[in-house]
């Protein structure tokens, strides 16, 4: 499989020989989780799911910044703790990813657990004298790593003091980054310089290396941490080890609203929870999924609504499959080699989800065409079911399920309606419909057959 490497910009080969190492920048845990954070994490779940669907042994490691200014100053104006502010935010995550079928990490290691390791890489940075004692903290020394500005392609010349870097007078560079500050404030920790918390970019780096080890495969994250976020963790990372940090930087384009950043002062930010509650797991994944990954994707009504007929369009196809049940089979190996060929060459070319979905959505296409041709065999529609899980199974999407007392419920009624039919009483036939529509359950006559598919209710379809 070949990714594009952020830092090369060309297509890295994966060695899918070994087990893959994978470590992906969460999220700081001080409000609710965004649409923007569940585009990279759920790509990463399909890149993840992919491999595994190959064979490959994998592990994932997703971490936790629960030690932050914006943490804290949530706590303050709640006037509550830091630990729990985070501690909230971390349970709704999982509320939240959970709902949207994402896989769990092999481990979510939290800052706050690993302040030990922190201080002991800080450790190895003075003593190599690339990072410095000033009155306000540690700061790792810019200069002393001269390829810093190789993942953003910047050049340190041109680099000016910004928005995302720190002013302080006591560095020596304003380029120079903290990677412990001193604080007489909670939370805070003993160091052998002064009490006080980690920086931001060391908390990375030093969980990364403790799970993974100096140089793994894949490290990952949204397109704004490029810099100075991964930056800064390349610069301190080799530094400290003399190795290779990361062999793939893979990074996800951001999610806009109507064109626009997402962003509190306009107050278009889209939290996970929201989008839920109106449009459901799988919509949310296919429009996660809709572009390629490493390009900025709009949101919009227009485009959910798109996704949301498009899925209409995968339970009528499963429910055909499941009540497929003529010997009229047509030898579909053709059809299926080919959509499986292609799904599975757009994944394998650095994760090109946009052309995997349409490889998808064509063997969806052609599976109604032909249950409505009535050419659907019971032989055939077990072949392209196998193929059909397989894809949701890797694009992590699902089939609403029912219990077997609800299926009975369902075919019960379906046969008060048929003996209505015949006999001519289409009101109570209609009753029938109405009340299988309220259950969410929806009718498909055939020439001589009507079967039934289970609808995923989507509060949004019936909004106006």
């Amino acid at each position: 499989m070949k990714i594009q490497d952020t830092l090369l910009n060309s297509q890295q080969e994966l060695d899918v020989s070994k087990k893959i190492k994978i470590y992906l920048c969460g999220v700081t845990v001080y409000d609710e989780s965004h649409i923007g954070h569940a585009r990279t994490v759920i790509v990463f779940d399909v890149l993840r799911r992919y491999l595994e669907n190959k064979n490959v042994e994998i592990e994932f490691i997703q971490n936790f910044t629960d030690v932050d200014d914006k943490i804290i100053n949530r706590a303050n104006s709640e006037n509550t703790t830091a630990e729990k502010i985070s501690a909230r935010y971390i349970e709704n995550y999982f509320k939240d990813f959970d709902a949207l079928n994402v896989k769990h990490a092999t481990n979510y290691p939290k800052a706050t657990e690993h302040i030990g390791d922190i201080i002991e890489f800080i450790e190895k940075l003075i003593k190599k004298e690339i990072a410095y004692i000033t009155k306000n903290g540690v700061y790792f020394e810019v200069s002393k790593f001269p390829e810093y500005g190789k993942l953003s392609k910047k050049k340190i010349d041109e680099l000016q003091s910004g928005s995302r870097i720190e002013v302080d007078e006591a560095k020596n560079d304003p380029l120079d980054f903290a990677v412990w500050k001193f604080s007489g404030k909670e939370p805070l920790w003993d160091s052998p310089w002064g009490k006080g918390r980690p920086g931001w970019h060391i908390e990375c780096s030093a969980m990364s290396i403790k799970y993974l080890g100096e140089n793994f495969d894949i490290h990952g994250g949204g397109r704004d941490l490029i810099f100075p976020h991964h930056e800064n963790e390349i610069a301190q990372s080799e530094s400290c080890t003399g190795a290779q940090f990361a062999k793939i930087w893979m990074h996800v384009g951001m999610v806009t609203i109507n064109g626009e950043k997402m962003s509190k002062s306009l107050g278009n930010i889209k939290s996970i929870k929201h989008v839920l509650e109106n449009w459901g797991p799988n919509i949310i994944r296919l429009f996660c999924l809709s572009g390629h990954y490493s390009k900025p994707i709009d949101y919009s009504e227009e485009l959910l609504k798109e996704n949301l007929i498009k899925w209409r369009q995968v339970e009528t196809c499963y429910y055909e499959l499941i009540h497929a049940n003529s010997e009229n089979n047509q030898k579909v190996n053709s059809i299926i080699d080919k959509t499986c060929k292609d799904f599975d060459n757009a994944l394998n070319d650095d994760l090109n989800t946009h052309l995997a979905l349409s490889a998808f959505f064509q063997l969806v296409k052609e599976t109604n065409r032909m249950a409505a041709d009535e050419i659907l065999g019971k032989e055939d529609a077990h072949t392209i079911k196998k193929e059909l899980e397989r894809m949701l199974e890797i694009l992590g999407l699902q089939i609403p399920q029912m219990t077997e007392k609800n299926k009975q419920e369902i075919d019960s009624l379906i046969l008060s309606r048929e003996t209505f039919r015949k006999e001519k009483q289409f009101v109570e036939a209609d009753k029938i419909r109405d009340k299988l529509n309220e259950m969410n359950v929806e009718l498909i006559d055939h020439k001589e057959k009507t079967i039934w598919m289970k609808k995923e209710k989507i509060k949004a379809e019936n909004k106006k």
